[in-house]
C-alpha cells in the first residue's frame, strides 16, 4: 500500500475507535463574525462554490458544496437520514423518528441524537439531514414515520432534544421539511393552502423549539405553500418571513435536492442560502448555475450572496468544525463499500447497539394484556411447552430495496432517503427462538415465516401460544415508485400481506395468540376484542434491534413503557385531510380542517377512537394526586405539580401527560398537549413528584391581526392522564 494511502487508512481506523466529547458552541454573535471576515476574503466564484451544490453523481456524501481550501472551509459534507446514515455500511439502524416519539421520553430522545451524531461524526457528514419534523395530517402519508407524529408540542420537544443531542456532538442538525410537507403523491408541484393562524399554531410550532435548539439549517421543501413554491418563498424564508422574524432562525435554508424552480434570483432574493445537489434532479434543480450572472448583472445584490456565505459558515464556526473535524471516508455513489473514496470505516460500537435497543424496548405500546399474559415466564416451562411464530414480518429483511422486496421480513424502517442499510437486523424469529429456547430447551417450536393463511394456522393450532407478526409500510417516492400497490402513501390502514386476515384466522385455533405489530403508523386493528388474542404489542418501526427488544417486553426485562404518538382508528374518516391521490397535475390542496387533525378532530367530532393518543398499558398501575398548579417562576408562565405513585407489584415506568384547555371563544382544539414526563423505574409503592411548566408561548394563541402570540384571556383548563382519554386530575387557572 502507498504510505499516504497507509497514512489515511491508518487515520480512519482510528476514527472507528474513537469517541468524541461534547463541544462547547461559539456563540452566534462570535460565529457570525469569524464567518463574516473570512466571506470578505472570498472571491465570487468561492461565494457562488459554497451556496452550490457540486452535483448528484459527483458528491461523495448524499449533497456537497465546494471547498474554499486557501481559507480553510472544507467541502461540506451533507448527509441523510434522521434515523442512521443512509447509503453507508457499518452503521446502526436506530429506531424511527415516530418510535422515538413513542417513548415519550426527552432523556432518549437526546441519547438517541447524541449517538446519530457520534456515528455522522465518525463518518466525515458535518450536516445530519434531520430532524424530520412533518407533521402527520394523515396517517396514510408515506414519510410519517421519520417524524414524530401528529401532535405539533410532542414534535417540538422530540425535535429540540435531538438537535440538542446532534450538535452537542459537534455536527450540524438540518431540520426538515419546511413546510408543510404532508404527503408523497403530487409533492413536487402540490400547494398546501392554509390560514396564518393554522401555519404558526401547527406546522410551524415545532420550528419555534429547533430554532430554540440553536438549529444549524432549515431545508424547504419540494411543495409550493399557498401557491409558492417553498424554497422560493420570501414569506417563508425572507427577511420580513416567518422563519426569520417570527422564529428567530439564525442559520442557513437549503432546498430539498432538486426543490429549486424558476431563476437563481428568484431563490436568492427569497432567502435560499444554498442549493442541493447543484444540478437537475426529477423535476427541479441546478437553478443557482445562474447565480453568478444574476450578481454580476445586478438582479441578486453582492450583499445578499455574501449573507448567503456568512448563514452557512456562521454554523460551521459555531460548532467548531474548523478545529479537527474528521474528512468523510465513505462514498455515498458506492453504497456496498467498493471503490477507492470508501475506505469501510465502522463507526458502530456496543454502546449504539445497547441504546438502539433501549429505544426500541422504550417505544412498544402494550395495547392488549388479557388477564395479564404478559410478562411471559423466564424459568421453568415459561408456561408452555409449545409455541409457534408465524407470519413474513418476524422473518430477517431483505438488505436493500428492489420493489415488492421492500416489505420482506421485519419492517423496522420505511423506503426511501430515510433508510439504511439493513444487514445488522436481528429479527424477531432470531430473538424470540433463542429466548424460548433458553427457557424451555424442549420447548415445541413451530414456524411460519410467511403470510399463508394456512400454514399459519398448521403451525398455531394445538400450541399453548402464537406469536403472530404483522405490518405496514410506507416510503418515500421517487425512490421506489409502487411498492405492493402503495406509491410512497399508503393506499389504505390495512396490514399489508393480509395482515389481519392472518392473525383472524391464527386466533380461531389458538386461544393465547400474541399479536405483534410493525408499522409506520396508525392501523386498522378491527380485530383487537377477539377474545382469543390476549396481547397486543405495537412496535412500530423500531430499527436493526427489533427482535432483542421486543423479547425485553415479552419477558419483562424491561415494563412497557411506549404510549402512542397518535391516535387509533379504523376508519379513515376518523382523520381529516384526506391524501390526493388522482389529480389532473399538481393540485391545490385546502387545509380546511385548520389545527383539528387526529385528537384534536376526534375530540371534536366525539369520535372514540379504538386506541387514544397517548395510550399504553404497563405490567403494573399508577395512581396520580395531589394538583397544584402555581404561577412562574421566569421564564415560566405556570408550573404544575401532582405525585405518581406505583401501586401495582412490579417496577416500572409512567408517562403522565398534560393537556390544555383554552378559555371558550379562543377558537382553540378542546384540548392540546403540553407538557409529559418520564417518570422512570419507579418502585413498588413508591411515590414521585412531576412538576411540568407552561411557557408564555403554550398558553397563548397567534393573533392574525396583531402577527404575534397573545394570551387570550378566560379559564384555563389542566388536564393530568395517562391519555388524552384518561385523565387522573384536572385543575384550572
Amino acid at each position: 500500500m502507498h504510505a499516504s494511502l497507509l497514512l489515511q487508512w491508518l487515520s480512519c481506523a482510528i476514527l472507528a475507535t474513537q469517541t468524541y466529547a461534547a463541544i462547547t458552541p461559539r456563540s452566534w454573535d462570535e460565529a457570525y463574525s469569524m464567518a463574516t471576515a473570512v466571506t470578505a476574503q472570498m472571491t465570487l466564484d468561492e461565494k457562488i462554490g459554497v451556496v452550490s451544490g457540486v452535483g448528484t453523481f459527483t458528491s461523495r456524501c448524499i449533497g456537497n458544496n465546494s471547498p474554499v481550501s486557501r481559507l480553510g472551509i472544507p467541502s461540506l459534507c451533507m448527509n441523510d437520514g434522521p434515523a442512521g446514515l443512509r447509503a453507508v455500511k457499518n452503521t446502526t439502524g436506530f429506531p424511527s423518528g415516530i418510535n422515538t416519539a413513542s417513548t415519550f421520553s426527552r432523556r432518549l430522545m437526546n441519547a438517541r441524537g447524541v449517538a446519530l451524531a457520534e456515528e455522522f461524526r465518525g463518518k466525515g457528514v458535518n450536516v445530519f439531514l434531520g430532524p424530520a419534523m412533518d407533521i402527520m395530517r394523515n396517517p396514510k402519508a408515506g414519510r410519517n414515520w421519520e417524524s414524530f407524529g401528529p401532535d405539533p408540542y410532542l414534535t417540538g420537544e422530540a425535535a429540540y432534544e435531538t438537535i440538542n443531542g446532534v450538535q452537542s456532538m459537534g455536527v450540524m442538525a438540518c431540520a426538515k421539511h419546511f413546510l408543510a410537507n404532508n404527503q408523497e403523491h403530487w409533492r413536487y408541484g402540490l400547494s398546501a393552502d392554509f390560514d396564518d393562524r393554522t401555519n404558526h399554531e401547527l406546522y410551524m410550532y415545532p420550528y419555534y423549539r429547533a430554532v430554540e435548539a440553536d438549529v444549524a439549517s432549515v431545508m424547504c421543501a419540494y411543495n409550493r405553500i399557498n401557491q409558492t413554491s417553498a424554497c422560493h418563498n420570501a414569506a417563508l424564508l425572507g427577511p420580513s418571513g416567518s422563519l426569520r422574524k417570527d422564529v428567530g432562525f439564525k442559520g442557513f435554508v437549503v432546498s430539498d435536492w432538486g426543490a429549486t424552480h424558476d431563476s437563481a434570483a428568484d431563490n436568492a432574493n427569497a432567502g435560499l442560502d444554498m442549493e442541493q445537489p447543484g444540478d437537475y434532479i426529477l423535476i427541479g434543480g441546478g437553478v443557482y448555475k445562474g447565480l453568478k450572472a444574476a450578481v454580476n448583472g445586478g438582479s441578486v445584490p453582492t450583499s445578499r450572496i455574501d449573507e448567503m456565505v456568512v448563514r452557512i459558515l456562521a454554523p460551521f464556526y459555531r460548532l467548531r468544525q474548523d478545529a479537527s473535524f474528521p474528512a468523510p471516508n465513505f462514498d455515498a455513489q458506492h453504497p456496498d463499500g467498493t471503490g477507492t473514496l470508501n475506505l469501510n470505516v465502522n463507526v458502530r460500537s456496543d454502546t449504539h447497539t445497547a441504546l438502539a435497543r433501549e429505544v426500541a424496548a422504550a417505544s412498544v405500546v402494550l395495547l392488549k394484556n388479557k388477564g395479564g399474559v404478559l410478562p411471559l415466564k423466564s424459568t421453568g416451562t415459561a408456561g408452555f411447552g409449545s409455541a409457534a411464530i408465524v407470519g413474513k414480518d418476524a422473518a430477517m429483511p431483505k438488505d436493500g430495496c428492489n420493489l415488492n422486496e421492500c416489505n420482506d421480513g421485519v419492517m423496522v424502517v420505511g423506503w426511501g432517503s430515510g433508510s439504511y442499510a439493513l444487514n445488522n437486523v436481528v429479527p424477531p424469529v432470531t430473538s424470540l427462538t433463542s429466548k424460548l429456547q433458553s427457557v424451555n430447551p424442549a420447548i415445541a417450536l413451530s414456524t411460519s415465516l410467511t403470510n399463508d393463511l394456512d400454514a399459519g394456522v398448521v403451525a398455531a393450532r394445538g400450541k399453548d401460544v402464537a406469536f403472530v407478526f404483522a405490518n405496514a409500510m410506507s416510503g418515500e417516492l421517487g425512490f421506489y415508485d409502487v411498492v405492493e400497490g402503495n406509491m410512497g402513501d399508503r393506499n389504505d390502514l390495512n396490514l399489508w400481506w393480509k395482515g389481519g386476515s392472518l392473525i383472524e384466522r391464527v386466533a380461531a385455533v389458538n386461544p393465547n395468540t400474541v399479536v405483534i405489530i410493525h408499522s409506520v403508523g396508525p392501523v386498522s386493528m378491527s380485530w383487537s376484542n377477539n377474545p382469543n388474542i390476549t396481547a397486543i404489542l405495537y412496535a412500530g418501526a423500531p430499527g436493526e434491534q427489533a427482535g432483542p427488544s421486543l423479547v425485553d417486553v415479552l419477558w419483562g426485562a424491561k415494563n412497557p413503557s411506549g404510549r402512542l404518538p397518535f391516535s387509533m382508528d379504523d376508519n379513515e374518516s376518523s382523520y381529516p385531510g384526506p391524501i390526493v391521490y388522482n389529480s389532473l397535475g399538481f393540485p391545490t390542496i385546502n387545509y380546511d380542517e385548520k389545527l383539528l387533525i387526529d385528537c384534536r378532530y376526534m375530540d371534536a367530532n366525539n369520535i372514540t377512537p379504538r386506541f387514544p393518543f397517548g395510550f399504553g398499558l404497563s405490567y403494573t398501575t399508577f395512581a396520580y394526586a395531589s394538583l397544584s398548579i402555581s404561577s412562574g417562576p421566569s421564564p415560566a408562565a405556570y408550573t404544575v405539580s401532582f405525585s405518581v405513585t406505583n401501586s401495582g407489584s412490579v417496577v416500572g415506568t409512567e408517562i403522565p401527560q398534560m393537556y390544555l384547555g383554552f378559555p371558550a371563544g379562543a377558537g382553540e382544539p378542546k384540548r392540546v398537549l403540553r407538557g409529559f414526563e418520564e417518570v422512570l423505574d419507579l418502585g413498588v409503592g413508591q411515590s414521585r413528584t412531576v412538576k411540568m411548566t407552561l411557557s408564555q408561548r403554550e398558553i397563548s394563541i397567534w393573533d392574525v391581526v396583531a402577527q404575534k402570540w397573545t394570551r387570550p384571556s378566560g379559564t384555563f383548563t389542566v388536564s393530568i392522564g395517562a391519555s388524552i382519554n384518561d385523565v387522573r386530575l384536572t385543575g384550572s387557572f
